[in-house]
């Protein structure tokens, strides 16, 4: 099975005291509408911090600082291998603007299980709950 190398940005308030982060909805594909961490694929020669820096410029015109890595993620999808590396983020400059995805809300600690996830998110959500 092909393994697909991935960056996902768990953007909060702040990094120092986490209140809400930062959801979007899926605006194409096969799993369009669903909820997940902003985030794309690693290119060639670029770290996973680099790519989630590229990929939020791309996707929400920010800015953002890569703090440390939550968790990696490993998820068998029917079609491919996930390998999604996670990391707690904050926007530095910029306002986070919606360029691909569909619908986005900032999500405290309670409304965490008020959206439908992506299989490889939802595995994330009990370690973000935790430290929020």
């Amino acid at each position: 099975m092909k393994t697909v190398r991935v960056v996902a940005a768990v953007i909060c308030d702040s990094i120092a005291n986490k209140n809400k982060i930062f959801a979007t909805a899926r605006g194409y594909g096969e799993f369009k509408g669903q909820w997940e961490f902003p985030g794309g694929k690693i290119e060639e020669r670029e770290t996973p911090e680099d790519a989630l820096r590229r990929e939020i410029k791309e996707e929400l015109d920010a800015d953002i600082r890569v703090g440390d890595l939550i968790d990696t993620i490993e998820y068998d999808y029917p079609a491919f291998h996930l390998s999604m590396d996670c990391f707690w983020c904050e926007v530095e400059t910029g306002k986070l603007k919606l360029l691909e995805a569909e619908a986005a809300k900032w999500l405290s600690k309670d409304e965490l299980d008020s959206v439908d996830w992506l299989p490889a998110d939802e595995a994330l959500i009990e370690k973000i709950r935790k430290a929020m």
